[in-house]
Order: structure tokens, then sequence, then C-alpha cells
């Protein structure tokens, strides 16, 4: 992934988005493309216009904080839109980042399964679930047993091919992967987001490059939403699922990233009292104990055949 196109199809899709009108100016008579043109960017962040497009080719080693700031005001970019672009010219300065976590501390695990009543993952920037208790291995059971594709063939155990248990690649891949998530354009939007942030923030990370170079090869939907360019922060909310085994479950989140950890991310799920989510969490809790007397339940065979 070329860090230089990144910065300039990431500007350039930015300013795209902005009409005269909201940033203040006037129309300016017949335009060939949508957006505002470069020399309009360049006015509102106060900068000279062959600056601006030097700039937006992927020209940003040593460009100041305060200028950031003056093309982030312009272009009217929000928090996780700004961050992307300070991650951009952070990564453009220093080159690769310093090599991610693999492996999951041992006291992150034990924090993880002394939550007996919600299920929690930790995952990496990659959307690989690393570590997970009892219930986030329950709730994410078709992620760990995913069928996905092999090019040109059917559908086979993604274990058999030493894959980890990816969100990313079962949401995309997957043939279940939108039974699972009953709104599939919603959750796809937010994967493709939270990838896009990934990448500006390690856009030399081969086994992230890899990923994303499989799936916009694989999946048109992944491919047509990574052109967007649009990045996320990622911290709570509300999230549909459609279990195999247990049904429904409409699940608040907290997401945090563990800075004792880089590139690591703990997300808790939890669901309102007296809710049918909430019931559903205690039906999740007893079938995670079957889990341990028998690999795949009988209802979730028969829905992958």
């Amino acid at each position: 992934m070329d860090n230089r196109d990144e910065i300039r199809d990431f500007l350039a899709s930015r300013r795209a988005r902005i009409t005269p009108q909201q940033a203040g100016l006037a129309p300016g008579g017949r335009r060939r493309v949508p957006g505002l043109r470069r020399e309009e960017v360049a006015v509102l962040a106060g900068v000279s216009t062959d600056w601006y497009t030097r700039l937006e080719k992927g020209h940003i080693t040593g460009v100041s904080t305060d200028v950031l700031n003056a093309v982030a005001r312009a272009l009217q970019l929000d928090d996780a839109e700004r961050a992307h672009l300070f991650d951009l010219a952070r990564a453009a300065t220093t080159g690769p980042a310093p090599r991610r976590v693999r492996k999951v501390r041992p006291g992150l695990q034990r924090m993880l399964d002394a939550m007996t009543d919600a299920p929690a993952i930790i995952r990496n920037g990659r959307m690989d679930i690393v570590a997970a208790n009892r219930l986030g291995r329950a709730m994410y059971w078709p992620v760990y047993h995913a069928r996905i594709p092999a090019p040109g063939r059917g559908p086979r155990p993604d274990a058999a091919r030493s894959q980890p248990a990816n969100i990313a690649r079962f949401q995309f891949l997957d043939p279940a992967g939108p039974d699972f998530f009953p709104d599939w354009d919603s959750a796809a939007d937010i994967t493709v987001a939270l990838l896009r942030t990934e990448a500006g923030r390690d856009p030399y990370n081969k086994e992230l490059t890899q990923l994303i170079g499989e799936l916009s090869t694989r999946s048109d939907d992944f491919r047509g939403r990574w052109a967007q360019h649009n990045v996320r922060l990622h911290h709570t909310g509300t999230k549909a699922y459609h279990h195999p085994a247990i049904g429904d479950l409409v699940l608040d989140y907290e997401s945090m990233d563990l800075h004792a950890d880089p590139g690591l991310n703990l997300t808790v799920y939890t669901a309102a009292p007296d809710t049918p989510s909430h019931d559903a969490l205690r039906l999740l809790a007893s079938w995670a104990a079957t889990l341990d007397r028998s690999e795949r339940p009988h209802n979730a065979e028969a829905r992958h055949g």
C-alpha cells in the first residue's frame, strides 16, 4: 500500500464531497468536477494553491501541525478524518510503525475470563479475534467456524486454511455473513472504515495489506466501500446480530484501545435489563457451556449444511 497514493486519494475524496455553498463560497460558475477546486481549499486553509496541490499529490513530509489543522478545517474533517490525516502524515515521516503485538498477555486473558456475564473479545487492527472470553467465543461462533470459499471452489472450514478468526473475511466472503449481521450494509461500512483507519496508522503492515488485497479482489462490496476512503473512530454504539443458535441480539458495545498493548482493542457487549436481548444473553451462556461438550451443535450444523 502506497502512503503517497493514500494521501492523494483521501484528500481528493474529502474535497469532492464539499460544495462551495457548504464552504461559504460563491458557486463560481460551471464546474467540471464535484466539490471544491484545489485553489478554493488553498484559500480556505490560508496556503498557496501550489502548496496545496503538492500536498494533495502526497508530499506531506515535514508539514506542520498548524497547516494540517488548517487543511482539516477547510475540508470540514470530522474527528476520525482529522486523526486519519495526522496518521498519514506520521507514517510518511517515520516510515514503518513498530511491530504490533501478536499475542495476548496472560493477564489480559484472565481479565476476559473474569467477565462471565458479558461477551468480550480482543481484536487487532486487521479485525482478527485474538482472544475472547467464553461468551465472546460463543457469540462469534460463526466467525470461528467460517466456511469461506476458496477461489473457484465451494465453501470449506476456514480453519483448514490456517487463517485466524477474522471478522472482515467472514463478513465479506462467507455466505453466512449477511445472516449473522442483519443490518449488513451498516456493519460492512463500519468494518471497511476501521480497516481504512488502521491502514492509515500502519500502511506498511504486510498482513493488513494482504487482507485488503484479498477482499478487494474477491468482493465487489468491499472494493466499492474501500474506494470511498471513509474512516471511523469506534468507541461505543449498538449492534444487531442474528446468532444461529440463539436468534436475534441487539447489544450495546464499549470499545477501547489497549495502550499497553499497541494494536489491540477490547470490546465488551451488554444488553439493557429487561429486554429480549438480555434474556438472549442468558441463553447464550447456557449454549456456551455446551461448546465444551459438542464442537458443532445440531442447529448450527443444519444452518451451514
